[in-house]
């Protein structure tokens, strides 16, 4: 069954991408699947890379 990504694994997601960790650490971190991650991290993203959860927490 689908579970949504609570917002401490979105944050945790933009933490751990900014510390240059594999998405495959990540995934296991915050217990989900890799590809999770990478669709994760290709919503959140702008042109440049930049993921745009760090920017919501500001």
């Amino acid at each position: 069954m689908y579970k949504q990504l609570t917002s401490e694994q979105r944050y945790t997601i933009s933490v751990l991408l900014q510390k240059k960790c594999s998405l495959s650490f990540i995934a296991k971190t915050i217990g989900v699947c890799v590809s999770t991650v990478s669709r994760e991290k290709r919503r959140n993203s702008n042109v440049q890379g930049v993921c745009m959860t760090s920017v919501w927490r500001r």
